[in-house]
C-alpha cells in the first residue's frame, strides 16, 4: 500500500507576465514511477523546478497552489530544505561540474549529511553505477555523455532523497545506453525511491511507469495508468509515432484516387 508521497495541487507558475503552468494537479504515491509526457514548451521543466523550488534561477515563481511531501509544505522552502525534506532534481542536460573530479561531484550531492549516510550513499552510487567507483579521480568533463548522465544521478542519490525528479535522462544519448539509464531508473525505485520522470522518449517512460500525465502548453489534458495511455490512440498518435491504421488506409484510398484522376 503506498502511503501519501508528493502531492501538487493546482499549481500555477509565471515567468513575468507569462503564464507557463496552469493548475496543474499531479500525484506521486510513495514507491512508485510517475512520468510526465509532453512536447516542447509544455511546461514540464517548469513543473520539476517548481517542485524543487529553483524556478527563482530561471526567472520564475509560483502563483497560485502547493506541493507537499506527505502532508508537509515544499513550496515555502528554500532549495536546500526541500533537498534536506527528501526530494532531489536531477536537471536536464547532464549538468555536472566539469572540472571536478567525479568524486568530489558526487561529495558534493552529499553536502550536509552524516558521515555514515554519505558512506552508505557513495556505496549505492557505485553498485549502480560501478564506473564511478572506477573513474573517481577523472575530471567529470572528461566523461561520455551517458557516463555524465549517471553521475548527474548519482550525485542527486548521495542526498538519499525520498521522491526523484528526472528530467530528459535520455536526452541526447544512443538507444543502448538510454536503456540502461532507464534499467537503473527501475532499480532505484525498487530501492525504495519513488520517482517523477519528465520524459520526451513516451515509449520508454510509459514503459517505466505506473501513472502518466499528459501536459500540453501548461496544463494537464490527460492522466491516468501509463498501461492505459500507452494504449490510448491519442497518445499512441501524438506520443508514440503509431498510425491509426483505419485513417492512414483510408487517407491511402484517396491518395490513389487522386494520382488516378491526375494520371488520366
Amino acid at each position: 500500500m503506498t502511503g501519501a508521497g508528493l502531492v501538487v495541487r493546482d499549481l500555477s507558475v509565471g515567468y513575468g507576465p507569462v503564464r507557463a503552468l496552469r493548475r496543474v494537479s499531479l500525484e506521486v504515491p510513495e514507491g512508485t514511477v510517475v512520468t510526465v509526457l509532453g512536447g516542447n514548451g509544455a511546461g514540464k521543466s517548469t513543473l520539476l523546478r517548481a517542485i524543487s523550488r529553483t524556478l527563482a534561477f530561471h526567472g520564475g515563481a509560483v502563483t497560485e497552489g502547493t506541493v507537499t511531501l506527505d502532508g508537509h509544505r515544499l513550496d515555502g522552502l528554500a532549495p536546500d530544505r526541500v533537498v534536506a525534506a527528501g526530494v532531489c532534481q536531477v536537471p536536464e542536460g547532464r549538468q555536472v561540474f566539469a572540472r571536478m573530479t567525479v568524486a568530489d561531484n558526487l561529495r558534493a550531492g552529499a553536502l550536509g549529511g552524516s558521515r555514515t549516510g554519505r558512506s552508505a550513499a557513495l556505496e549505492r552510487v557505485h553498485e549502480l553505477f560501478p564506473v564511478l567507483a572506477e573513474r573517481a579521480a577523472q575530471r567529470a568533463g572528461l566523461l561520455s555523455g551517458g557516463e555524465q548522465q549517471m553521475l548527474a544521478v548519482g550525485r542527486a542519490l548521495m542526498a538519499a532523497p525520498r521522491v526523484l525528479l528526472l528530467d530528459e535522462p535520455s536526452l541526447g544519448l544512443a538507444p543502448l545506453m538510454a536503456q540502461r539509464i532507464a534499467d537503473t531508473v527501475r532499480e532505484i525505485n525498487a530501492q525504495g525511491t519513488s520517482v517523477l520522470l519528465v520524459e520526451q522518449n513516451a515509449a520508454l517512460a510509459l514503459r517505466l511507469a505506473t501513472r502518466a500525465y499528459v501536459l500540453e502548453v501548461g496544463e494537464v489534458t490527460l492522466s491516468g495508468p501509463a498501461a492505459e495511455l500507452a494504449a490510448s490512440d491519442e497518445v499512441r498518435r501524438r506520443y508514440l509515432g503509431v498510425v491509426d491504421e483505419d485513417a492512414a488506409a483510408d487517407a491511402d484510398r484517396v491518395t490513389g484516387r487522386t494520382l488516378t484522376r491526375w494520371k488520366g
